[in-house]
């Protein structure tokens, strides 16, 4: 159990700009109520003393009383809408930096006044769906936006951008949009490969941040959450439409991170309404023309097919979830984009906001439940009321004692509001001990630039908790981790940290199955927190007669002495011979971002078990190389190697590992397979993954 320092593998970057901040009261809650009679009609002459509002059974006093009358976007000749706040600035006026939603908190600044926010996420849009969302937005400006709206425009690339403020005034949103630069951000859009991937380096939504942004599913949702938290000072409904071709999972997805950007948007009163870029999407068997062909008879016997249905449906899961969750609609397999965007204009209706100071002032991060009711008889049978049913509360880890950190790190471990201020991306592997028993590594990785330091005599040192457990899926605890690590770096050393990452190392030795997997870290000199939450399986390779057995495939960039690290947890010997990682004193560090540089060599290790003997000399003979493709192209293979020997006190392993200097080839995405053959068993396989060269 040990912190790494892990090398960088991105260029020089720019400065990274501050991200906006905005401080509303801890305990006022802001509420917004649709209220419609028995025909569906909006009831509009209701007053303050109309409403009663309760928060876990306990009357509120309402502070604030707003009702917002919203056109109707279907009526023939609609009302026209008060003039717009004189706050809208032009695209030209903003050039060279970036813009903030203008907000002050708790004041209604919008009177009357749909808001619509459109997030453009071209972090993993393809050419032709940017065009396509850019248009759609074009012919919702032009033809069907109404007098009540109010837009305001957001990108995310590799960092979550205010491109324009609230405004109604179509020539400034039609000219910010179409001068959108189509093609960024698509060639970070990756389709193939099954491997773990996750963060690296460099703090959240930073340009050129590469491996802390490309594959990685949790910075969308943190891109997501950062908007809620832009938007949380206006009280008024605020409609974010997010545009995407989904989000893709890449086999370790940080549910933790899901669940924080959901409760972060309820609480900002945000509904996500989720448009898929992609449109309808034909799968024809064995893919488009953009897909090289399919091996083997998956395409024949319709297997094929099934997977990438599956895999379209998975991408649409998380957004489901996303609209489901906030109160939105996700609007999905439809060509017509601009009708997503009606759909969300038409949700929007005229509603009352109700705001009040909770007289629950702890700060515990706890579920609140909030009814609202109407005081009249009348109303209480014949009105039916839509509002969000209840929020997470505040939660203020950094004012605990040091007597308390200890249980409130353990409440932190179990609160339905996960703490994810501090990034963190997780890796979990897989290699056989034995028949029955599995030994999993687990590597977390933080950025850099997160952390905070303290001058201790001659070194700068800061202090980190970890805190995890494992749970089968019955709740059955199987494996728990609790460590405190001290580092310790010389002011240069914490100066080149900002551009690199440190690395948590920890492992447990359980049986195979399907678990869960909860790990909480926290940086005592700010306090900031990260909570990571996923699913994992160990399969149970003695109940698989066919294929080759394989473990984990490790892709690392990095050897370590285990001395060297630079902070330790006081690992046990055992824990050590048990890490297959672990060799000869040095430990591969696993990437688990999969991105590297040029001047790096790129290390793979897997292990193949219960290999077939010789009858001869009763010695197994398994072959392998490694390959890269670069598109359709191969653009490197290895040379070939065969081993026949069995791992020493590891009876039916044989260890496989390549080592390969990256200096030859050319910067860019790959997909990397190896290419294993049992010779004697007559079996093979090719695990690959996808990984990105950086200069």
């Amino acid at each position: 159990m040990s912190l790494t320092l892990a090398l960088p593998a991105q260029t020089p970057q720019a400065a990274p700009q501050a991200d906006p901040v905005f401080k509303t009261g801890v305990n006022l809650v802001v509420v917004d109520v649709t209220v419609l009679d028995k025909s569906g009609k909006e009831i509009s002459n209701l007053k303050k003393s109309d409403f009663m509002v309760l928060e876990d059974n306990k009357p509120q006093t309402l502070s604030v009383f707003e009702f917002q009358k919203l056109v109707p976007t279907d009526t023939a000749n609609p009302e026209p809408a008060p003039p717009p706040p004189t706050i809208a600035r032009t695209p030209d006026k903003m050039a060279g930096r970036q813009q903030q939603i203008t907000a002050t908190p708790g004041k209604i600044q919008y009177q009357d006044r749909r808001l619509l926010v459109m997030l453009f996420d071209f972090s993993d849009m393809a050419v032709q769906e940017q065009i396509r969302t850019r248009d759609s937005a074009l012919d919702f400006i032009k033809t069907k936006m109404s007098k009540s709206d109010l837009v305001s425009v957001m990108t995310n690339t590799s960092q979550l951008n205010v491109v324009q403020d609230f405004t109604a005034d179509k020539d400034i949103l039609l000219q910010t949009i179409s001068k959108f630069q189509i093609g960024v951000g698509s060639d970070l859009a990756v389709d193939g490969g099954d491997g773990t991937t996750g963060d690296d380096d460099g703090s959240a939504f930073q340009a050129d941040e590469t491996e802390f942004n490309i594959f990685n599913t949790d910075r969308k949702l943190s891109s997501l959450e950062a908007a809620s938290k832009m938007l949380a000072a206006l009280p008024e409904k605020k409609a974010l439409l997010y545009f995407s071709s989904g989000i893709s999972k890449q086999g370790v997805e940080n549910q933790s991170q899901l669940r924080s950007t959901i409760n972060t948007a309820n609480r900002s009163n945000v509904s996500f309404y989720p448009i898929d870029a992609r449109g309808l999407a034909a799968l024809p068997p064995g893919g488009d023309a953009t897909h090289s062909n399919q091996r083997g008879n998956a395409m024949f016997t319709g297997s094929a097919q099934t997977q990438q249905r599956a895999k379209l449906e998975d991408s649409q899961d998380t957004v489901v979830s996303l609209a489901a969750d906030t109160g939105g609609k996700a609007f999905l397999d439809d060509n017509d984009l601009a009708m997503g965007i009606v759909n969300a204009q038409n949700d929007v209706k005229s509603y009352y906001i109700l705001g009040y100071n909770s007289t629950n002032e702890k700060e515990d991060g706890k579920f609140r439940r909030v009814t609202i009711k109407m005081a009249n008889k009348d109303l209480q049978a014949s009105a039916k009321l839509n509002y969000k049913s209840g929020y997470f509360g505040q939660k203020t880890f950094a004012k605990f004692t040091s007597a308390d950190k200890e249980s409130q790190l353990q409440d932190a471990l179990m609160l339905g509001d996960p703490v994810t201020d501090l990034p963190m991306a997780v890796e979990t592997d897989f290699f056989r001990l034995s028949k029955s028993t599995y030994f999993v590594p687990i590597s977390v990785k933080i950025p850099g630039s997160e952390l905070a330091f303290a001058k201790k005599g001659p070194k700068e040192q800061t202090d980190f908790d970890f805190i995890g457990q494992i749970r089968d899926m019955k709740g059955k605890l199987a494996g728990q981790v609790r460590d405190g690590i001290t580092i310790k770096l010389t002011e240069e050393n914490v100066a080149k940290l900002s551009q690199s990452s440190i690395q948590y190392d920890t492992g447990f030795s359980i049986a195979p199955g399907q678990y869960r997997l909860k790990l909480l870290a926290r940086e005592n000199q700010t306090g900031k927190m990260g909570t990571f939450e996923t699913t994992f399986t160990i399969p149970d390779l003695s109940t698989q007669p066919q294929g080759m057995h394989l473990s984990s495939v490790i892709w690392g960039n990095q050897r370590q002495a285990i001395s060297s690290a630079v902070g330790n947890a006081g690992a046990k010997k055992k824990d050590l011979e048990a890490d297959p990682l672990v060799q000869d004193g040095q430990k591969l560090v696993p990437s688990i971002s999969h991105v590297y540089r040029k001047n790096q060599s790129l290390y793979v290790y897997l292990e193949v078990y219960d290999p077939a003997a010789d009858p001869t000399n009763k010695k197994p003979s398994v072959s392998a190389t490694l390959t890269f493709y670069k598109g359709k192209r191969k653009a490197f293979e290895s040379t070939p190697v065969r081993l026949n020997d069995m791992a020493t006190g590891r009876a039916s392993t044989v260890p496989l590992q390549f080592q390969v200097p990256l200096d030859k080839l050319t910067s860019g995405k790959y997909v990397a397979q190896v290419n294993i053959i049992d010779e004697q068993a007559r079996k093979f396989a090719f695990p690959r993954t996808d990984l990105v060269l950086l200069k």
